[in-house]
């Protein structure tokens, strides 16, 4: 298969994801936490899953050739990516809201990059949307580390990677019309969705404890 490359690279990526997921990121039992902390989570997996919602929407519009539903979807992209940065504001400032609101729109730009790549059979373009894509995780697990000692980067690093290994899976899967597969694919990309977003959540509640109780 012509994505045969980048899929394994990104599949190989994405293959320390297990040995960090038990343990770094595992949130609290529901039992033990806040209101406040069980409220941030949701709202945040709520944030999360949109994003993999409407980028899905996008490549199933541009596959079916569907210029109006994609413009649609991609507005969508964008507005919930400010709703993600604008998550952190109240407690990293606007600042920082306006910077990973960046990382974000650097995101979208490598997944948009690698599926026009896709659609157009460039191979070369594939590959380079793909270093973009990961080089974007690791900037942005920088940045969220950098600004929480309780998020550690390697461990987003490695969320991030395999959330951008889910797009590519994803993108492929769509172009070949492999459904049954895209369909697990989509529950493995929520599932993470979560894992992301209660990592998050929980790191904010453990910086800012006054904001919890």
């Amino acid at each position: 298969m012509k994505f045969k490359t980048s899929f394994v690279l990104a599949a190989a990526l994405a293959a320390a994801l297990p040995a960090v997921s038990t343990a770094a990121t595992a949130p609290e039992p529901a039992a033990t936490i806040s209101v406040k902390l069980a409220d941030t989570r949701a709202a945040l997996r709520d944030l999360w899953i949109g994003h993999v919602f409407w980028v899905r929407n996008v490549v199933e519009a541009r596959f079916d050739n569907n210029d109006a539903a994609a413009a649609a979807a991609e507005r969508q992209v964008v507005a919930n990516a400010h709703a993600i940065a604008g998550a952190i504001e109240p407690f990293y400032g606007k600042a920082a809201s306006d910077k990973l609101f960046t990382l974000l729109a650097g995101h979208w730009g490598a997944v948009k990059g690698y599926l026009e790549a896709a659609q157009a059979g460039n191979k070369a373009g594939e590959d380079t949307a793909l270093k973009a894509l990961l080089a974007n995780a690791n900037e942005i697990a920088e940045f969220l580390g950098g600004a929480n000692p309780n998020l550690p980067v390697d461990v987003l690093k490695s969320l991030l990677t395999a959330h951008g290994s889910h797009h590519v899976q994803q993108i492929h899967e769509i172009q070949a019309k492999q459904f049954d597969a895209e369909a697990k694919t989509w529950a493995a990309m929520s599932h993470h969705m979560y894992m992301i977003a209660d990592a998050l959540a929980d790191g904010i509640a453990k910086q800012f404890p006054d904001k919890f109780r």
